[in-house]
């Protein structure tokens, strides 16, 4: 399904900085006519609301917390597309002491957030004519680096209920995208140690409104997710995107 930004109202989570900061100002470069900054700290995004004006509208919400979602979904009940690009990172290996601590957490975030925003907008979206939902995964959702072991397996997760969701919000004429940036210039990015080789966030966002304009169900920004993504293609189209039956 296909879905242009251009006059849309969209919500993006995690929209202060990085990723979801470059995504808000290329859906606004792209015509978008409002975006919700999503953030734990609404005072955070301020400095979008400064260069933008009412165009973007920074409200409260928190992926660890279900009651700041569900607040969120009343307040921003005029949106058609939802981004869901906040996450957490911890450096963790699967021997590592803190590893069932590091999982606990990246999963409470990264895939319990997921699910309370699925839940919480699908009614939303529905009521709205369907649009669209794009969840920010990661190419360690294919592939795990034993540096982050549980990192990828939370992110892992999450596209496994991505692609769920993307069968279950296809009733309604939701369209689902999922994400798979590689190494990406943030301050994620810096923590795990990759700024040498990552690329600017711009190409995330903009790979996004093109994707979802193709009606694409996958998408790979960067130059590391796209070769990735050449070798995925094949399994994605006749397994992944295929209707099967679970019988």
């Amino acid at each position: 399904m296909s879905y242009d930004v251009r006059d849309k109202t969209v919500l993006v989570t995690g929209a202060n900085r990085g990723i979801g900061k470059v995504i808000v100002e290329t859906l606004l470069k792209h015509g978008a006519a409002k975006v919700y900054a999503a953030v734990r700290n609404p005072y955070s995004a301020a400095a979008l609301n400064e260069v933008h004006g009412d165009k973007v509208v920074p409200i409260e919400l928190d992926l660890t917390k279900p009651d700041t979602i569900k607040a969120a979904a009343d307040l921003a009940s005029d949106v058609s597309l939802v981004i869901n690009n906040a996450g957490v990172l911890r450096t963790s290996t699967a021997l590592s002491e803190d590893a069932i601590e590091a999982l606990q957490f990246e999963m409470e975030a990264n895939v319990y957030g997921l699910i309370h925003i699925a839940q919480a907008f699908a009614p939303v979206l529905k009521a709205n004519g369907g649009g669209a939902f794009v969840q920010l995964n990661s190419v360690v959702s294919m592939k795990c680096f034993p540096q982050f072991t549980t990192y990828c397996a939370s992110k892992a997760a999450a596209y496994s209920v991505t692609q769920a969701l993307s069968a279950l919000l296809k009733e309604q004429g939701t369209a689902v995208l999922s994400v798979h940036p590689g190494p990406i210039l943030t301050d994620m990015g810096h923590d795990a140690g990759l700024t040498e080789i990552a690329e600017p966030p711009e190409v995330v966002g903009e790979e996004i409104v093109a994707a979802l304009k193709a009606g694409a169900a996958h998408a790979f920004p960067d130059s590391m997710a796209k070769q990735i993504g050449e070798a995925y293609q094949s399994f994605a189209e006749n397994v992944v995107e295929a209707d099967m039956s679970e019988g």
